[in-house]
């Protein structure tokens, strides 16, 4: 069914994490949906590629080196893009979570989390005009 489709319906998730295992592992989930991946180690690299205007869904870790996934999300709604985010931390922290659902992330997991609820998350961060998910 991809084939078929034009690139620019696939739903394009790019993946930020300064763990190269996480993001290995993730980038094979996502693509085993059939949904386009990228993946980044630190917000800076995203910020200067292509796919900060091409995705449909940001997967970023809380705590990397360099600009925070909420600072990267304060960024992306101070200029007027509004990316659904799905955050993953291996230090979670409540005050945090609290912060990052209230600016509008989908999710807030701690890692290692689950596949099936990534799954989960992304189906309600990809909804179409239907309020249904974006099958790709």
């Amino acid at each position: 069914m991809l084939a078929t489709l034009r690139r620019s319906q696939v739903p394009v998730v790019s993946i930020i994490d300064d763990d190269k295992s996480v993001r290995a592992a993730t980038n094979r989930l996502v693509r085993s949906l059939g949904f386009e991946a990228h993946t980044f180690s630190s917000a800076e690299e995203f910020l200067r590629s292509a796919q900060r205007s091409n995705s449909s869904c940001v997967i970023a870790d809380i705590r990397m080196p360099g600009m925070s996934g909420v600072a990267l999300q304060k960024l992306l709604i101070d200029e007027g893009q509004h990316l659904p985010i799905i955050f993953i931390t291996a230090f979670p922290e409540e005050t945090m979570r609290t912060q990052a659902l209230e600016t509008g992330a989908i999710a807030y997991l701690s890692k290692p989390f689950d596949g099936k609820t990534l799954i989960k998350c992304l189906g309600a961060a990809l909804k179409g005009p239907n309020d249904e998910p974006v099958k790709p």
